[in-house]
C-alpha cells in the first residue's frame, strides 16, 4: 500500500526497525541488566535503585515462583502502584517463563474477580494496601499464591520501616485484611536466593502479557500480547523518540518521569520497557493525583521525558508550585491515552519550551501506533504519522481503503498487533481480518501527508482521564438494582478529564435515589468508571426495533450542559 508517511519522518528515524532483534523481553531484560548494572533503574521516595538491584531481587524471585510449583505459561496477575517492586516483580514472572497479568489496584471485589477468573491467574503480587480486595474474593478465584508487598519494601530497613509506620499507621493508607497464607515480598526475595532458578527462554510467540481491555464490547477481556509485539513497539517508540533524546547531552542518563500507571500499557511500554531498553532511570510517581507530591519530586532533580495523558498536563499547569521545577532539561513529553486538548498545548509550550507532541495507541497494539515527530515545534491537532514498521489504513464499512480526506475506521497492520483476545475467538474475529489488520473502531481522517486526526468513535466507549469506560459494564452493574428499570450510560465532555460517564436511569421503584445508584456503583465499579452525572427519565429514545439510542443520549448531554452538571457529583 502506498505509504505517503514515510516522506514526512524526522531525519535518522527508518522506516523499519529490527523487531527481531530480541527474541524475547527476557533477552531484553537481560541485556539492559547486565550492560546497564551500575545505573539507577529508578528513583522511588529520594532512593535510587540500580539495575544491579532489580538484577538480583528478580532472578531471586523468579526461582521462589518455580518454587511455589507455577509452571512456564501460568499468569501471574501484578496489583501494584509505581512501585519498585512492579518492576522487580515484571522481571521475574517474564524470566521465570510465566505470563504478567496486569490488575488495576483500584478495582473493586467484583471487577477483580472476573479478571483474576478469566485469566487463571494462579498467582498475585499485591500491594497490601489492596489487600482487602484481594481477601473479599480469593475463595472465588484460582489464585493460591500470593505475595504481599508494602510500599517500604525497596527503601532500606530504616526508611522502609519508616515508610511502612506512616502508611499504616498515620495515614491508615492499609485497610484491615486477613490473608494468613500470603508471603511477604521480602521474604519471598530472600528465600529465592538460596534456590535454584531455571532460566526461561521464552520464543517471540510466547505469550508475555494479558493486557485486560473492554476491547469493542463492554466485556473485560484479555489482549494477548506477545512477546515479539512488545519488543516491537519498544523498539519503535525508540526509534521514534530519538531525534528527541539525541539532545540529552553525551554522557548523561536519560531520565525519565514515570508518572503513568505501569499497569496500564502505556506506562508499561513508554517507561518501564524502553527505560530498561535505553538505560533510562524511572522517577517511580506512585500516586499521580497528588500534584503537590509531584511536583515535589520532581524540583529535587533534572529529567529529559515526561509521557502523561492531558489531564496530567494540565493539572500541572494549574498547580502554584509548577515554578518551583526546573523544567529546562525537558526533551520530550508524549501525550497520549486521549486527545491532548490545544489550549493546554500551547500553555504547556509556553511555560516549559517543550512542545507535547501527540501520540495514539490501543492495548490490543502494545500500544503506540502512531506519534507526532518528536522535533515538532507545535501542537498538531492529530495524532501523527504511523510509526516505523506500521500500515494505517481508513476502511469504509465493507473494508475498502478510502482516499486522503474521507472519514473511515481505522484500521492498524503491525509487528506491535495483539494475537487476539485471551479465549474469546469470537471476539477476535470481529476486530481482525484475515490479512492481519486491526479494526479499531475509531473514526479518522488521513490527510495527504500521511497524518491521521481522531474525528469519532465508532464504538460507544467513554474515555475518561485515558481510561476506557463501557457503558455496557457500567449499564450491567446498575440494572443488578432492584428499583432500576433500565438504563443507559454515556459520555459527555469534561474539561479535566476529557468526557465523564453519565447514566440516565428509568426507575421501577420510584424511591430509588440518586444516593442509592451512587452507593451500589461505589462498591461495585473503579472511581473512573463510576457515573458523575445521574439523570431519571421516565423512558429512554429507542429505535424501531427497541435498541437504545445512546447517541440521542449523548447529544442531548452536550447541547445541555448546565443540566447534566446540576446533578453532577464531584469527581473521586
Amino acid at each position: 500500500m502506498d505509504k505517503p508517511w514515510l516522506k514526512h519522518y524526522p531525519a535518522g528515524v527508518p522506516a523499519e526497525v529490527r523487531t527481531d532483534a530480541y527474541p524475547s523481553l527476557v533477552a531484553l531484560i537481560d541485556e539492559a541488566m547486565r550492560v546497564h548494572a551500575a545505573l539507577p533503574a529508578c528513583r522511588f521516595m529520594g532512593r535510587a535503585i540500580s539495575f544491579a538491584q532489580l538484577d538480583e531481587a528478580s532472578r531471586a524471585l523468579a526461582a521462589w515462583l518455580q518454587a511455589q510449583g507455577l509452571a512456564r505459561g501460568d499468569r501471574v496477575a501484578i496489583m501494584m502502584p509505581n512501585v519498585p517492586q512492579y518492576p522487580v516483580a515484571v522481571a521475574a514472572v517474564l524470566r521465570a517463563g510465566m505470563v504478567v497479568v496486569n490488575v488495576n489496584p483500584m478495582y473493586t471485589p467484583r471487577e477483580l474477580e472476573h479478571q483474576l477468573k478469566d485469566a487463571g491467574a494462579k498467582a498475585i503480587v499485591v500491594l497490601e494496601n489492596f489487600a482487602a480486595t484481594l481477601e473479599a474474593v480469593l475463595a472465588a478465584v484460582p489464585t493460591r499464591v500470593v505475595v504481599l508487598a508494602a510500599m517500604g519494601d525497596m527503601l532500606g530497613p530504616l526508611k522502609g520501616a519508616l515508610v511502612n509506620h506512616v502508611v499504616r499507621r498515620m495515614r491508615r493508607m492499609v485497610p484491615a485484611f486477613g490473608l494468613p497464607r500470603a508471603v511477604r515480598f521480602n521474604d519471598a526475595v530472600r528465600a529465592g536466593r538460596s534456590m535454584s532458578w531455571s532460566a526461561a527462554s521464552p520464543g517471540p510467540d510466547d505469550i508475555a502479557v494479558l493486557q485486560y481491555t473492554g476491547g469493542t464490547t463492554g466485556v473485560s477481556k484479555g489482549a494477548v500480547l506477545l512477546h515479539r509485539n512488545l519488543v516491537a513497539n519498544v523498539l519503535q517508540s525508540e526509534a521514534w523518540y530519538q531525534p528527541a533524546l539525541a539532545r540529552v547531552p553525551p554522557g548523561e542518563q536519560i531520565v525519565t518521569v514515570c508518572a503513568l500507571p505501569l499497569y496500564h500499557i502505556f506506562g508499561f511500554t513508554a517507561n518501564m520497557m524502553l527505560g530498561l531498553r535505553s538505560g533510562a532511570c524511572n522517577i517511580l510517581i506512585p500516586n499521580a493525583r497528588d500534584i503537590a507530591a509531584l511536583l515535589k519530586e520532581l524540583s529535587t532533580q533534572p529529567f529529559h521525558s515526561l509521557p502523561a495523558v492531558n489531564t496530567l498536563f494540565a493539572a500541572i499547569l494549574a498547580h502554584p508550585d509548577f515554578a518551583k521545577v526546573d523544567w529546562s532539561h525537558l526533551r520530550i513529553c508524549v501525550g497520549g491515552g486521549m486527545a491532548v486538548h490545544s489550549a493546554t498545548a500551547r500553555q504547556w509550550l509556553e511555560r516549559t519550551g517543550c512542545p507535547i507532541v501527540e501520540g495514539y495507541g490501543l492495548s490490543e497494539t502494545s500500544p503506540s501506533v502512531a506519534c507526532n515527530p518528536v522535533d515538532s515545534k507545535a501542537y498538531s491537532g492529530s495524532i501523527g504519522l504511523p510509526l516505523p514498521g506500521t500500515e494505517l489504513a481508513v476502511l469504509d464499512d465493507a473494508g475498502r481503503p478510502l482516499p486522503p480526506g474521507s472519514a473511515g475506521e481505522i484500521a492498524i497492520r503491525g509487528p506491535q498487533v495483539m494475537a487476539g483476545y485471551w479465549q474469546r475467538p469470537d471476539e477476535t474475529a470481529k476486530v481482525m481480518t484475515a490479512d492481519g489488520w486491526f479494526r479499531t473502531g475509531d473514526v479518522g481522517v488521513m490527510d495527504d501527508r500521511g497524518y491521521f486526526r481522531i474525528v469519532d468513535r465508532k464504538k460507544d466507549m467513554i474515555l475518561v482521564g485515558g481510561f476506557n469506560v463501557y457503558p455496557n459494564e457500567v449499564e450491567d452493574v446498575i440494572t443488578q438494582l432492584p428499583g432500576v428499570l433500565e438504563c443507559a450510560a454515556v459520555g459527555v465532555p469534561d474539561a479535566r478529564s476529557g468526557e465523564l460517564v453519565k447514566v440516565v436511569i428509568v426507575r421501577r421503584d420510584p424511591a430509588l435515589t440518586e444516593a442509592d445508584v451512587r452507593a451500589h456503583c461505589e462498591a461495585n465499579l473503579t472511581g473512573y468508571k463510576r457515573p458523575r452525572v445521574i439523570e431519571f427519565r421516565a423512558a429512554l429514545p429507542k429505535s424501531t426495533v427497541g435498541k437504545i439510542l445512546r447517541r440521542e443520549l449523548r447529544d442531548a448531554a452536550v447541547s445541555a450542559p448546565a443540566a447534566s452538571a446540576a446533578v453532577s457529583a464531584p469527581a473521586a
